[in-house]
């Protein structure tokens, strides 16, 4: 074991498109004294993870991108997660950042040395790195959930989450179950379907199902963006307006609701002809407290002679199959859990300890929290990337990710230049998280139990407003708000801007 630990600016958490976004605003700042710890041996995050059949995004490709990092040859309007790993790639590798990218290291937690006003990083490599300022960027949807359901052990057929799709399972006439009906069951289910010689689609509650407005984009596209750059920021700029009217809807703007809830129930009796299966897939919940999805295929699929949907609750996982509380055993092949991600439990299983040997799991025990969504008190010179009430009902998180990276690098700056540690001041925190907590009272988001909320009801993950209210609030490092300690230690020091 090696007990020598490496001094190093900035350690960043994960290389997906926050700990990319994050990494690429410290290069173009001139900063270079940092690493990415990925514990993959690829960079990608969720589009690295995601494999399964008809994987790809439900935000308009030329808006989930990075806004100095065009791609002028997306190969339809919403791309697919082979396109998207492609783009984060060749973006990362035309930034300069993978040489600061150590794969197959996984950060097994990080404590905050009070004395030398530096954060102690613990890897599963034995490997420890001292860091002036620590950034986990792990994402949201990084964890895949399993349902807590008796008997998923005794199954004895294969059995995988969609996150670590099992590529190695054929599925052609076999019957296969699907346990739950989120964002990811939504595209991978008419795949399944086409194939399965029984496909049971296990449902809690239904979703609302938009159209999804895709097409492909041709060589006349791209040529046209190629030679003429203006014309893919304009397509990313009429994409941003409408996503920004979609998220004040859903948040303030809710007299507009009927208008999409007009869309999805027209779409539900286009694609579902049988009224009693129509029934089963009408949500009975406001639109947008529980994800939107984009589908037109995935309704479709539902109505094929193949499929049944079950909404009785599940009991339990026998070693055939999947029993419902009506007693009925659903006997099938293959069981694949469609159950999202553990998104509430922001940064597990890492274990931070900040200032005073306070347990940031402590500090959250009610819900995760943040100043700005990045900052939290007691936890010096840490900031976090897609933190807590930072992600969006509509629009593009990328858009947020960059605004977080250019607050962060101004504080990376600050602190280097200024030989000095920060802590946001409590009362600044409170003020934050007051606002946002009685802004969300008043959006769709509080009407519905959803991952949006945790079990004492706080919705931890969402941001309430507009992405360019939240561009404008962290436009800069705002040091009013944080307390300032000059550092006792000898620092290392930054290119100055």
């Amino acid at each position: 074991m090696n007990d020598a630990a490496t001094d190093i600016g900035v350690v960043i958490v994960g290389a997906g498109f926050g700990g990319l976004a994050m990494a690429i605003e410290l290069r173009r700042a001139g900063i270079e004294d940092f690493v990415v710890l990925e514990k993959a041996s690829d960079l990608g995050g969720v589009w690295r993870e995601n494999t399964y059949p008809g994987a790809g995004c439900d935000v308009p490709s030329p808006l989930y991108s990075f806004s100095f990092a065009h791609n002028a040859r997306w190969p339809r309007r919403y791309a697919g997660q082979a396109a998207i790993h492609a783009y984060l790639a060749r973006t990362a590798r035309e930034y300069g950042v993978i040489d600061h990218i150590r794969f197959d290291v996984e950060v097994t937690g990080a404590e905050f040395d009070d004395h030398r006003r530096t954060w102690l990083v613990h890897t599963d490599d034995a490997s420890r790195w001292h860091a002036r300022v620590f950034v986990p960027a792990p994402g949201q949807l990084s964890r895949p959930a399993y349902p807590r359901i008796p008997g998923t052990e005794t199954f004895r057929g294969p059995s995988f989450h969609s996150a670590q799709w099992r590529h190695d399972v054929p599925l052609r006439g076999r019957r296969v179950a699907v346990i739950g009906t989120g964002a990811s069951a939504v595209q991978f289910v008419p795949h399944v379907q086409a194939d399965a010689t029984r496909l049971t689609v296990f449902q809690r509650s239904p979703p609302y199902i938009l159209p999804k407005r895709d097409h492909s984009y041709d060589r006349w596209p791209h040529r046209a963006f190629g030679r003429v750059s203006a014309l893919q920021t304009l397509d990313r700029f009429g994409f941003w307006l409408y996503t920004e009217f979609a998220q004040q809807c859903l948040a303030r703007w809710q007299w507009l609701a009927p208008v999409f809830r007009t869309q999805a129930r027209r779409q539900l009796r286009k694609s579902v002809p049988d009224p009693t299966l129509r029934e089963k897939l009408t949500p009975d919940y406001a639109l947008g407290c529980k994800r939107v999805l984009f589908s037109n295929d995935y309704l479709p699929a539902l109505t094929r002679r193949n499929v049944d949907v079950v909404t009785t609750p599940i009991t339990e996982i026998t070693a055939n199959g999947v029993r419902t509380d009506d007693g009925v055993e659903h006997e099938v092949d293959v069981i694949i859990y469609g159950t999202g991600f553990a998104s509430l439990d922001m940064l597990a299983p890492m274990k931070i300890t900040g200032s005073a040997a306070q347990s940031l799991a402590t500090t959250w025990h009610t819900g995760a929290r943040a100043y700005l969504g990045m900052a939290v008190p007691g936890f010096p010179n840490m900031f976090l990337l897609y933190g807590p009430n930072t992600n969006l009902g509509g629009g593009s998180v990328v858009y947020m990710l960059e605004s977080q990276a250019r607050y962060i690098r101004q504080a990376v700056r600050y602190l280097f230049d200024n030989r000095a540690s920060s802590d946001v001041d409590p009362a600044a925190e409170r003020r934050w998280d007051t606002e946002i907590q009685q802004r969300l009272e008043k959006s769709v988001w509080t009407r519905c139990r959803s991952w949006y909320r945790n079990a004492h009801g706080r919705v931890v993950s969402i941001w309430p407003g507009r992405t360019h209210e939240y561009r404008r609030r962290t436009k800069r490092f705002d040091v009013e708000n944080y307390r300032i300690d000059h550092d006792r230690a000898p620092l290392e020091q930054v290119p100055a801007s």
